[in-house]
């Protein structure tokens, strides 16, 4: 998955969501608690991750690393 990075933080309820490309319409799939991998509708392809509890998750917000740009395309096997 390669294409321009959105993120999406909502503080109240700590939620993260990255989507990388275009919007297009897509479902989600719960992959562990409070994680879901969301796929394009037509081609399955990966499109983007919603992580709840982000903050809790996180040990130090100032250690997050991305290197762009970001090919995660191991999230399209099953799970």
């Amino acid at each position: 998955m390669k294409g321009q990075m959105n993120l999406y933080y909502d503080e109240e309820s700590d939620y993260l969501e990255i989507f990388v490309g275009e919007p297009k319409p897509n479902y989600g799939e719960e992959v562990s608690d409070g994680v879901t991998l969301f796929k394009d509708e037509v081609t399955n392809e990966l499109v983007g991750i919603g992580i709840l509890g982000f903050k809790k998750r996180s040990k130090n917000l100032h250690d997050i690393k991305l290197n762009l740009p970001i090919d995660i395309g191991l999230f399209s096997k099953e799970i």
